[in-house]
């Protein structure tokens, strides 16, 4: 109080984006070895796109993501798709996924057939 006055509470900041996927995941009771994976496959999304917010992305920036990690990281068929799994959770969390026909219809990698 100054003066007789009751002096207002700063509002509190909301909580940073990979704490609200965190949130999220304990939310519906993922468990917590899948929200790791997919909190980091998220925090290496936002830095791989210069530390910009997932909600200012869109396809061509998870595309070029996932063409990096098959490319440059030589990254398997299955890690690609855990890494657009989490992409799809975590950015649906945005106002990007709401209306992105690529979030509700994603194109799988496909494993390679390697000859015997």
């Amino acid at each position: 109080m100054l003066n007789g006055e009751a002096v207002p509470l700063p509002s509190p900041r909301p909580p940073k984006f990979l704490d609200q996927v965190r949130n999220a995941f304990r939310r519906k009771h993922y468990s917590r070895r899948t929200e790791d994976a997919y909190v980091s496959w998220t925090r290496r999304y936002i830095v791989f796109h210069g530390m910009t917010h997932p909600a200012e992305l869109d396809e061509a920036h998870v595309t070029a993501f996932l063409t990096h990690l098959a490319v440059h990281e030589r990254v398997s068929a299955s890690t690609q798709n855990q890494a657009l799994a989490a992409l799809l959770f975590c950015t649906a969390r945005s106002s990007v996924a709401t209306s992105a026909a690529w979030a509700r219809q994603p194109e799988p990698a496909r494993r390679s057939a390697c000859p015997l």
